[in-house]
């Protein structure tokens, strides 16, 4: 992997916590050789990772719409910062310029764009992993939520399987390096006329 894309909050959160494990994330991807994608951001836990990913020697690559931009929070301290017109067009940027996908601590912000890439790899469009760093279970909810969408019809197991789940960046890390993509040939079900 040569490139990870990292989904947080541009708020810090209320836990410290939170910004240790995008403090230990970036440290881990600078000292692995792993570029950094991220939104942008100079502030929350969006500033933290790329600040650390820096600090340690590595690069870190923003990506951010002009109205955020004009509203001072772009990170201006990066290695490269590309500006674009729209939310649509960062999400596909980043995901265009990554191997793989790590959600963070974040909000509804957060959790948009990583359904987005995971639905991306349901219907085929990337075979890229996609993890959640579970930090202090933050996203045992959410987890929960989808097996509960599996539970009920909606959702085939192995497609939630694609989301992988560690407490720890470096076993997300070795996650993704062991990830083989799922193939579901039937990902929907028709109903008879």
């Amino acid at each position: 992997m040569r490139r990870i894309c990292v989904f947080t909050g541009s708020n810090p959160g209320v836990r410290p916590a939170y910004r240790a494990a995008a403090v230990a994330l970036g440290e881990l991807l600078a000292a692995r050789g792993i570029e950094l994608v991220y939104g942008g951001a100079r502030i929350g836990l969006m500033g933290a990772v790329a600040d650390a990913t820096m600090a340690a020697g590595g690069k870190a690559i923003g990506v951010i719409p002009e109205g955020l931009k004009a509203k001072e929070v772009a990170h201006e301290g990066l290695d490269e910062l590309h500006v674009v017109a729209s939310m649509h067009e960062r999400k596909a940027l980043m995901a265009e310029l990554s191997d793989a996908f790590i959600a963070l601590p974040g909000g509804v912000g957060t959790f948009e764009e990583t359904f987005e890439i995971l639905t991306w790899s349901v219907l085929g469009i990337h075979a890229k992993p996609i993890g959640l760093l579970d930090v202090e279970g933050y996203y045992a909810g959410l987890v929960h939520f989808i097996e509960h969408s599996v539970a009920e019809g909606f959702f085939h197991a192995q497609n939630a399987a694609m989301l992988l789940r560690e407490e720890d960046p470096a076993r997300l890390l070795a996650a993704f390096e062991a990830y083989r993509p799922v193939v579901v040939q039937k990902w929907i079900e028709l109903e008879e006329a």
